[in-house]
């Protein structure tokens, strides 16, 4: 089951690894607060994430890319920060030109396989 609400059919992209999601629609999200606000915390707001959370996250997609993908700066509200380092730039914009390439209007396949739901889009339970 997944944890967002969808009023309309949607496809969602994840790279899965081990019992991991490498990067999906969250952590791509995440990249990209981090990218706007420069800054864990603040994109971690702007989520309704915890800066706990927001971490585990970064560290996930860091365990599995050969350098980090967000660099921190310390040195609290004067200088300290976060920014998308190369590699983290690199892996946000390839993910999101696939997602873009996932598009329900684009692919005769995935309209194809929505023409097969039932008009309700779900079914409860008969006994």
């Amino acid at each position: 089951m997944t944890r967002t609400h969808h009023l309309k059919p949607t496809f969602q992209l994840r790279l899965a690894l081990h019992n991991d999601v490498v990067i999906g629609p969250g952590k791509a999200d995440l990249l990209e607060m981090i990218d706007q606000t420069g800054s864990i915390s603040a994109a971690g707001r702007a989520l309704k994430m915890s800066y706990k959370k927001a971490w585990q996250l970064i560290e996930t997609m860091n365990s599995y890319f050969p350098s980090p993908l967000v660099a921190t700066h310390s040195g609290g509200n004067q200088r300290g920060g976060a920014q998308l380092t190369e590699l983290g730039k690199q892996v946000l914009t390839h993910y999101r030109a696939l997602e873009s390439q996932l598009t329900i209007e684009q692919s005769d396949d995935a309209q194809a396989l929505l023409s097969l739901l039932s008009p309700i889009g779900h079914h409860e339970d008969q006994a």
